[in-house]
């Protein structure tokens, strides 16, 4: 059947928004309508003729309104095939009256779960009635009309008006589908709630979830791959996706992926001293800290010029308009802060393309949270990696121990290691990356890199030496081999720090000893694939 005349609507809704405007609209084109408990309420203060469920399916709402609309009555009414003899004549033998339109949300258990109800309460808030309906309908789409949100309202009046007050088979099709995407995620979000809420399993048997697309991308990581931005139902942190895009194009697919990554370092000194996170390919370049936002800009540049051109740009204090003025100097796809002073803004506005991005806030480095990579034939699941050292349990390995500068320069050097792809060596000094090795296939290579890229930052700004001198230097994981820490002592570090482990540590241990340097261990790695 193409179209189907919307002869009577069954409206049961948690969420009320537009449901008075919707049944007036309704009402006015002479649709009989039918209503559950509270819905009907508000329709009738409204002033609306409506019927109770309970004079369609001669029995009233009972349990505290457990059972109101599971009853032959309504989904006989909603799964008949119309055009089939067989279920006609069971309509007219058991006088059960069809039903055109049905509009159902659900009870608002996600809600109740976030607002820290007890258990009670959010078993109470897991619907039956309504996702009863809404399936009934859903798969009856060929006859019936199914409407989960609020936000299709007017599309359906629309419909109705070009329609005759009749929808089409399309339309049908489409609201089908979206409500079988809310029963989905409405049983996703309950089936998660009770097994990792209320069973306690970290890793739940069968894994679910649900995600709403926001946009579509141009493109993904490559223009021949196709791309698209979604959120989780209820995000348990904002990021990205929920910031203000003050100016500039559309984020692309690499735009997101490297803006993320800038934002997940920077999140690492929220409510430190002013800090600039430059970042490439999802590999920060440079990082520094300063007494003001516009040193910090300059520090974390000097470290890699070249990588920086067309890079993305992240600050853990709002911008101000000296370093806004500054980061247009060079070619920037993406900043991203939280804030923005009027200067700042006027300066970027003079570089139409510069995407800038403000957050209400910087990310947890702390929160926990699980990490999902799809391999072939699987999904990788981890938590998140929000490990932190405290000074405390740091272990002094060889015969000096770092002086303190050595040590706030090795934590540094640290907490940016955790961001940089493995293998990752970082040289820090007075709270600025020296040289960063990201990628490699081993340490050795990473610590020459790293180095190199020092080396050329000294001869591009006339330097009498590379920072790489007199630097603490991180690496992600273990030494295996004495090598590695020797290219550093080429480099000129005098402090290392890493996790220790290694079957060779004694060799290690010994080699710094040979060379002076001061070398902690952290008992923790930060892989980062």
């Amino acid at each position: 059947m193409s179209t189907v005349e919307i002869k009577r609507a069954l409206l049961s809704v948690s969420d009320k928004t537009g449901l008075v405007e919707l049944g007036q609209a309704l009402a006015a084109r002479g649709v009989d309508l039918v209503s559950t408990g509270g819905t009907a309420r508000t329709l009738r203060e409204a002033g609306l003729p409506v019927r109770d469920i309970s004079d369609v399916t001669g029995f009233p709402e009972m349990m505290d309104g457990r059972v109101k609309t599971l009853h032959p009555k309504v989904h006989g009414g909603l799964l008949a095939v119309r055009d089939n003899a067989e279920h006609a004549a069971a309509l007219a033998d058991h006088d059960i009256a069809t039903i055109d339109l049905v509009v159902v949300n659900l009870y608002p258990f996600e809600a109740t779960v976030a607002r820290g109800a007890e258990r009670d309460e959010v078993i109470e808030n897991i619907d039956i009635g309504g996702p009863s309906m809404v399936r009934s309908a859903a798969k009856n789409h060929g006859f019936v009309t199914i409407l989960t949100d609020p936000a299709d309202y007017a599309t359906l009046l629309a419909e109705l008006e070009s329609n005759n007050g009749a929808t089409t088979q399309g339309f049908r099709r489409a609201m089908a589908a979206k409500a079988f995407a809310a029963t989905a995620a409405y049983d996703s979000a309950i089936s998660q709630w009770f097994a990792r809420v209320d069973q306690q399993q970290h890793f739940p048997e069968v894994l679910a979830g649900a995600h709403t697309r926001v946009t579509a991308l141009r493109y993904g990581e490559n223009p021949h791959q196709s791309a698209a931005l979604y959120v989780a139902r209820r995000p348990a942190e904002t990021g990205l996706p929920q910031a203000e895009q003050v100016q500039g194009k559309e984020l692309s697919y690499n735009n997101y992926n490297d803006a993320n990554a800038a934002l997940e370092l920077i999140g690492e000194f929220a409510g430190a001293k002013p800090t600039v996170v430059i970042v490439k390919h999802a590999n920060p370049c440079g990082v520094a800290s300063a007494d003001t936002l516009l040193e910090a800009w300059q520090a974390a540049l000097a470290c890699d010029q070249v990588s920086a051109f067309g890079g993305i740009v992240a600050t853990n204090v709002p911008l101000d308009g000296p370093t806004a003025s500054a980061i247009c100097e060079i070619f920037t796809e993406v900043v991203v802060a939280p804030g923005a002073d009027d200067a700042a803004r006027t300066a970027f506005a003079r570089k139409k393309n510069l995407r800038l991005l403000l957050v209400d806030s910087l990310p947890d480095a702390r929160r926990a949270g699980l990490v999902t990579v799809p391999i072939a034939g699987g999904l990788l699941v981890q938590d998140r990696d929000n490990g932190a050292l405290d000074p405390a349990d740091l272990k002094v390995v060889t015969a000096r121990a770092p002086s303190e500068q050595e040590l706030r320069d090795a934590l540094f050097a640290w907490t940016v290691a955790k961001h940089v792809k493995s293998n990752a060596i970082v040289y820090a000094r007075e709270g600025v990356t020296a040289g960063i090795g990201a990628g490699q296939m081993n340490r050795r290579d990473s610590s020459r890199i790293a180095a190199a890229k020092a080396k050329e930052a000294a001869e591009t700004h006339g330097w009498a030496q590379a920072h790489t001198v007199s630097s603490a230097v991180a690496s992600d994981a273990f030494f295996p081999f004495a090598d590695g820490l020797l290219a550093a002592v080429e480099a000129g570090a005098t402090c290392v720090i890493q996790p220790g482990g290694s079957i060779r540590d004694d060799e290690v241990i010994k080699a710094a000893d040979e060379a002076g340097l001061a070398m902690v261990f952290t008992g923790m790695r930060h892989f980062r694939h």
